[in-house]
Protein backbone atom coordinates (compact mmCIF):
# COMPACT_ATOMS: atom_id res chain seq x y z
CA UNK A 1 0.00 0.00 0.00
CA UNK A 2 1.25 3.11 -1.25
CA UNK A 3 1.29 5.81 1.88
CA UNK A 4 0.05 9.31 0.53
CA UNK A 5 -1.12 10.50 4.08
CA UNK A 6 1.77 12.77 4.47
CA UNK A 7 1.38 14.49 1.40
CA UNK A 8 -2.68 15.37 1.62
CA UNK A 9 -2.44 16.44 5.20
CA UNK A 10 -6.17 17.44 5.63
CA UNK A 11 -6.80 17.99 2.19
CA UNK A 12 -10.00 16.28 0.63
CA UNK A 13 -10.30 17.52 -2.75
CA UNK A 14 -7.59 16.73 -5.82
CA UNK A 15 -7.73 18.71 -9.15
CA UNK A 16 -5.42 17.26 -11.40
CA UNK A 17 -4.56 19.39 -14.89
CA UNK A 18 -1.84 19.50 -17.45
CA UNK A 19 -1.80 18.85 -21.62
CA UNK A 20 -3.08 15.69 -22.83
CA UNK A 21 -0.34 13.20 -22.75
CA UNK A 22 1.44 14.17 -19.57
CA UNK A 23 -0.03 11.09 -18.03
CA UNK A 24 -2.66 13.30 -15.63
CA UNK A 25 -5.24 10.84 -16.34
CA UNK A 26 -3.32 7.88 -15.24
CA UNK A 27 -2.19 9.44 -12.00
CA UNK A 28 -5.46 10.36 -11.12
CA UNK A 29 -6.59 6.88 -11.39
CA UNK A 30 -3.79 5.71 -9.15
CA UNK A 31 -4.45 8.36 -6.98
CA UNK A 32 -8.14 7.10 -6.16
CA UNK A 33 -6.61 4.00 -5.65
CA UNK A 34 -4.46 5.09 -3.31
CA UNK A 35 -6.99 7.23 -1.68
CA UNK A 36 -9.52 3.91 -0.70
CA UNK A 37 -6.67 1.95 0.45
CA UNK A 38 -6.37 4.92 3.39
CA UNK A 39 -10.02 2.95 3.79
CA UNK A 40 -11.58 6.53 5.97
CA UNK A 41 -13.75 8.02 3.09
CA UNK A 42 -15.13 7.21 0.20
CA UNK A 43 -13.81 8.53 -2.66
CA UNK A 44 -15.14 10.09 -5.57
CA UNK A 45 -14.08 10.58 -9.51
CA UNK A 46 -14.96 12.85 -11.70
CA UNK A 47 -13.92 12.57 -15.68
CA UNK A 48 -13.98 15.94 -16.57
CA UNK A 49 -12.17 15.32 -20.22
CA UNK A 50 -14.28 16.62 -22.88
CA UNK A 51 -11.56 17.50 -25.52
CA UNK A 52 -10.03 13.85 -26.27
CA UNK A 53 -11.57 10.59 -27.29
CA UNK A 54 -8.51 8.92 -26.93
CA UNK A 55 -7.34 7.94 -23.10
CA UNK A 56 -9.93 8.82 -20.83
CA UNK A 57 -10.53 8.02 -17.59
CA UNK A 58 -13.89 6.77 -18.16
CA UNK A 59 -12.29 3.96 -20.34
CA UNK A 60 -12.02 2.09 -17.17
CA UNK A 61 -14.89 3.41 -15.19
CA UNK A 62 -16.34 0.09 -14.19
CA UNK A 63 -12.82 -1.18 -13.03
CA UNK A 64 -12.85 1.63 -10.25
CA UNK A 65 -16.25 0.94 -9.24
CA UNK A 66 -15.19 -2.25 -8.95
CA UNK A 67 -12.82 -1.30 -6.84
CA UNK A 68 -15.39 0.71 -5.01
CA UNK A 69 -14.36 3.88 -6.11
CA UNK A 70 -17.67 6.24 -7.25
CA UNK A 71 -17.21 7.12 -10.64
CA UNK A 72 -19.00 10.34 -12.03
CA UNK A 73 -19.06 11.15 -15.77
CA UNK A 74 -21.48 12.25 -18.86
CA UNK A 75 -21.95 10.88 -21.95
CA UNK A 76 -21.18 13.51 -25.21
CA UNK A 77 -23.11 13.81 -28.10
CA UNK A 78 -20.12 13.19 -30.77
CA UNK A 79 -17.86 16.10 -30.08
CA UNK A 80 -20.50 17.98 -27.84
CA UNK A 81 -19.31 18.80 -24.51
CA UNK A 82 -21.57 18.20 -21.59
CA UNK A 83 -20.49 18.30 -18.02
CA UNK A 84 -21.12 16.19 -15.33
CA UNK A 85 -23.39 17.46 -12.20
CA UNK A 86 -22.86 17.42 -8.38
CA UNK A 87 -19.14 18.52 -8.46
CA UNK A 88 -19.65 21.43 -6.16
CA UNK A 89 -21.79 19.51 -3.52
CA UNK A 90 -19.03 17.13 -3.29
CA UNK A 91 -16.05 19.64 -3.47
CA UNK A 92 -17.86 21.15 -0.40
CA UNK A 93 -18.23 17.90 1.74
CA UNK A 94 -15.33 17.40 4.04
CA UNK A 95 -16.42 13.68 4.53
CA UNK A 96 -15.31 12.25 1.32
CA UNK A 97 -12.71 12.51 -1.26
CA UNK A 98 -12.90 13.73 -4.84
CA UNK A 99 -11.17 13.98 -7.70
CA UNK A 100 -11.43 15.98 -10.48
CA UNK A 101 -9.71 14.65 -14.01
CA UNK A 102 -9.56 17.90 -16.08
CA UNK A 103 -9.41 17.81 -19.88
CA UNK A 104 -6.43 18.34 -21.42
CA UNK A 105 -4.60 21.70 -22.27
CA UNK A 106 -6.42 25.05 -21.15
CA UNK A 107 -9.40 24.33 -23.51
CA UNK A 108 -10.01 21.16 -21.16
CA UNK A 109 -9.22 23.33 -17.78
CA UNK A 110 -12.54 25.95 -18.67
CA UNK A 111 -14.55 23.28 -17.35
CA UNK A 112 -13.63 23.97 -14.09
CA UNK A 113 -13.74 27.57 -14.16
CA UNK A 114 -17.08 27.81 -12.76
CA UNK A 115 -15.77 25.36 -9.50
CA UNK A 116 -13.15 27.98 -8.94
CA UNK A 117 -14.36 29.61 -5.74
CA UNK A 118 -14.22 25.53 -4.03
CA UNK A 119 -11.14 24.58 -5.87
CA UNK A 120 -9.47 27.68 -4.34
CA UNK A 121 -10.07 26.95 -0.61
CA UNK A 122 -7.80 25.40 2.14
CA UNK A 123 -9.65 21.79 1.74
CA UNK A 124 -8.15 21.33 -1.92
CA UNK A 125 -4.75 20.56 -3.81
CA UNK A 126 -4.20 21.76 -7.89
CA UNK A 127 -1.80 19.10 -9.10
CA UNK A 128 0.30 19.95 -12.46
CA UNK A 129 1.91 17.09 -13.99
CA UNK A 130 5.23 17.68 -15.25
CA UNK A 131 6.62 15.21 -18.11
CA UNK A 132 10.30 16.75 -19.66
CA UNK A 133 9.43 14.08 -23.04
CA UNK A 134 6.41 16.43 -23.76
CA UNK A 135 6.84 19.35 -25.71
CA UNK A 136 4.68 21.66 -23.34
CA UNK A 137 6.98 20.76 -20.46
CA UNK A 138 10.57 20.17 -22.24
CA UNK A 139 11.41 24.19 -21.10
CA UNK A 140 10.92 26.66 -18.46
CA UNK A 141 9.36 28.42 -21.21
CA UNK A 142 7.08 25.76 -22.43
CA UNK A 143 5.75 25.35 -18.73
CA UNK A 144 5.42 28.69 -17.86
CA UNK A 145 3.02 29.40 -21.74
CA UNK A 146 0.67 26.26 -20.59
CA UNK A 147 0.35 26.83 -17.46
CA UNK A 148 -0.38 30.27 -17.43
CA UNK A 149 -3.19 29.61 -20.07
CA UNK A 150 -4.72 26.80 -17.74
CA UNK A 151 -4.75 29.13 -14.98
CA UNK A 152 -6.29 31.86 -17.26
CA UNK A 153 -9.02 30.05 -17.96
CA UNK A 154 -9.64 27.99 -15.19
CA UNK A 155 -9.55 30.67 -12.23
CA UNK A 156 -7.26 28.57 -10.22
CA UNK A 157 -5.23 30.54 -8.00
CA UNK A 158 -1.30 30.26 -8.57
CA UNK A 159 -0.90 29.28 -4.76
CA UNK A 160 -2.55 26.06 -5.35
CA UNK A 161 -0.32 24.41 -7.57
CA UNK A 162 1.77 21.31 -6.45
CA UNK A 163 3.82 20.15 -9.56
CA UNK A 164 4.12 16.51 -9.84
CA UNK A 165 7.56 14.87 -12.08
CA UNK A 166 5.98 11.99 -14.53
CA UNK A 167 9.12 11.15 -16.74
CA UNK A 168 7.40 8.60 -18.42
CA UNK A 169 7.96 8.01 -22.08
CA UNK A 170 5.68 5.66 -23.23
CA UNK A 171 4.67 1.87 -22.20
CA UNK A 172 8.77 0.97 -22.90
CA UNK A 173 10.20 3.89 -20.50
CA UNK A 174 13.26 2.66 -18.96
CA UNK A 175 15.22 2.97 -15.75
CA UNK A 176 17.45 5.27 -16.91
CA UNK A 177 14.84 7.56 -18.81
CA UNK A 178 13.00 7.59 -16.24
CA UNK A 179 16.23 9.24 -13.83
CA UNK A 180 17.36 11.03 -16.92
CA UNK A 181 13.46 12.90 -16.73
CA UNK A 182 13.82 13.41 -13.15
CA UNK A 183 17.41 15.14 -13.05
CA UNK A 184 16.42 17.55 -16.18
CA UNK A 185 12.55 18.64 -14.63
CA UNK A 186 14.75 19.23 -11.20
CA UNK A 187 16.58 21.42 -13.26
CA UNK A 188 14.02 23.26 -14.89
CA UNK A 189 11.90 24.10 -12.05
CA UNK A 190 13.70 24.32 -8.95
CA UNK A 191 14.33 27.46 -9.00
CA UNK A 192 10.88 28.44 -9.41
CA UNK A 193 8.55 25.84 -7.33
CA UNK A 194 9.22 22.23 -5.15
CA UNK A 195 8.14 18.84 -6.85
CA UNK A 196 5.86 17.16 -4.66
CA UNK A 197 6.45 13.43 -5.81
CA UNK A 198 7.83 11.79 -9.18
CA UNK A 199 5.98 8.23 -10.50
CA UNK A 200 7.54 5.71 -12.45
CA UNK A 201 5.71 2.40 -14.01
CA UNK A 202 5.11 -0.22 -11.00
CA UNK A 203 7.93 -2.31 -12.59
CA UNK A 204 10.72 -0.24 -12.74
CA UNK A 205 9.84 1.19 -8.76
CA UNK A 206 12.25 -1.10 -6.86
CA UNK A 207 14.88 -0.25 -8.85
CA UNK A 208 14.61 3.62 -8.39
CA UNK A 209 12.23 4.28 -5.18
CA UNK A 210 15.69 5.77 -3.61
CA UNK A 211 17.12 7.65 -6.39
CA UNK A 212 15.61 10.49 -5.70
CA UNK A 213 14.83 13.21 -2.45
CA UNK A 214 11.15 13.56 -2.92
CA UNK A 215 8.81 10.03 -2.71
CA UNK A 216 8.53 8.11 -5.59
CA UNK A 217 5.58 6.32 -6.05
CA UNK A 218 4.48 3.31 -8.49
CA UNK A 219 1.78 3.95 -10.86
CA UNK A 220 -0.29 0.91 -12.45
CA UNK A 221 -0.88 1.91 -16.04
CA UNK A 222 -4.40 1.22 -16.68
CA UNK A 223 -4.94 3.62 -19.88
CA UNK A 224 -3.71 1.35 -22.76
CA UNK A 225 -3.72 0.44 -26.44
CA UNK A 226 -6.42 -2.71 -26.62
CA UNK A 227 -3.89 -4.01 -29.45
CA UNK A 228 -0.80 -3.90 -27.63
CA UNK A 229 0.96 -6.92 -25.81
CA UNK A 230 3.67 -7.06 -23.36
CA UNK A 231 5.88 -8.49 -26.23
CA UNK A 232 5.02 -5.32 -28.77
CA UNK A 233 8.35 -3.45 -29.11
CA UNK A 234 7.24 0.46 -29.78
CA UNK A 235 9.13 3.22 -31.52
CA UNK A 236 8.86 6.36 -29.45
CA UNK A 237 8.40 9.62 -32.45
CA UNK A 238 10.65 11.99 -32.21
CA UNK A 239 10.02 15.28 -33.43
CA UNK A 240 12.95 16.96 -35.31
CA UNK A 241 15.63 19.04 -32.98
CA UNK A 242 13.15 18.48 -29.95
CA UNK A 243 11.65 16.10 -27.25
CA UNK A 244 9.18 12.69 -27.98
CA UNK A 245 5.69 13.68 -29.88
CA UNK A 246 2.90 13.84 -27.66
CA UNK A 247 1.62 10.32 -27.05
CA UNK A 248 -0.34 8.30 -23.61
CA UNK A 249 1.17 9.26 -20.36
Amino acid sequence: MVDIRPLIGEHVNFIFVSEAGSGKSEIALNFAHWLKDLGDKPVHFFDLDMTKPLFRSRDVCEEMEEAGIIFHYEEQFMDAPTLVGGVNRLLRDPDCYVILDVGGDYIGARSVGGYAPQINTDQTIVYYVLNSYRPWSYDIDHIDGTLGKILGVSHIELGKLHMINNPNNGLTTTEKEFLDGCNRMEEIISPYAAIDFACVKEDLYENVKASQKIPVFPIRLFLTYEWLNADLDLDVNIAPGGPPMPGRG
